[in-house]
């Protein structure tokens, strides 16, 4: 039966076969001394930000992105036959970015284009704004883990140095743990930092998604008010 090696030692517990312990991953960080495990920790909690922040990012922007189709076609058909309390009142019953501009802007519907068009840009950064809550975040743990993996590497050819310079006699034995915790909290980094860097540049693909069609209903709202009553 063919065995995957990075699952075998992420997961092993018992001897090789030469009698000599076998260590599992989470033997390995327990091991690695406070700083090792004080840096594996810290990568953690991180990891299970980051995931947070992906989920309930993906999930809210996802929701603004959905913009019924008909939706500016009703405002259309409202606004052209004088019922502005029905589009206003279409807009208060849709839950989405588009709907709070347009309705912004049929509020201010008598006065000048030029202030009309501010007041729907101006929802529409806090709406961006909104969109973009804990990106920056997601962009930082993408950046930070694999400093902080590359910071387990230095403390942990330290310790494995430290270790042979105190050892009477030298084996790989003495210096398997510290090269253990820098080849493991690196690719840990690297890792956590990779996935974090990815779920980022798909969170802001799909926010300029929904900017897009932001500014394509703020487009049709304003041609709207200039035809021809």
């Amino acid at each position: 039966m063919i065995q995957n090696p990075i699952l075998l030692f992420f997961f092993r517990q018992e001897t090789e076969d030469d009698g000599v312990a076998s260590q599992s991953f989470f033997d390995i960080i327990m091991q690695s001394g406070p700083v090792g495990i004080a840096i594996f920790v810290i990568m953690l909690v991180l990891s299970a930000i980051g995931t947070y922040i992906f989920v309930e990012r993906y999930l809210s922007i996802k929701k603004a992105a959905q913009v019924d189709e008909g939706f500016m076609n009703n405002i259309r058909a409202n606004v052209s036959s004088g019922s502005i309390a029905a589009a206003k009142a279409l807009c208060q019953n849709t839950d989405s970015p588009v709907a709070r501009m347009v309705e912004k802007g049929l509020q201010r519907i008598g006065k000048p284009l030029r202030d009309i068009d501010t007041a729907i840009e101006n929802v529409g950064n806090l709406e961006l704004f909104k969109l973009e809550k804990n990106l920056s975040t997601l962009a930082t743990i993408a950046g930070a883990a694999p400093m902080l993996g590359f910071f387990g590497t230095v403390t942990g050819m330290i310790s494995a140095f430290y270790e042979m310079s105190t050892a009477e006699n030298v084996t790989p034995t003495v210096l398997a743990g510290g090269i253990y915790q820098a080849l493991l909290t690196t690719a840990v980094g690297l890792f956590i930092g990779i996935l974090a860097y990815l779920g980022y540049n798909i969170l802001v693909a799909n926010v300029e998604k929904v900017v897009f069609k932001m500014e394509r209903s703020t487009v049709e709202f304003m041609d709207l008010l200039q035809e021809p009553s």
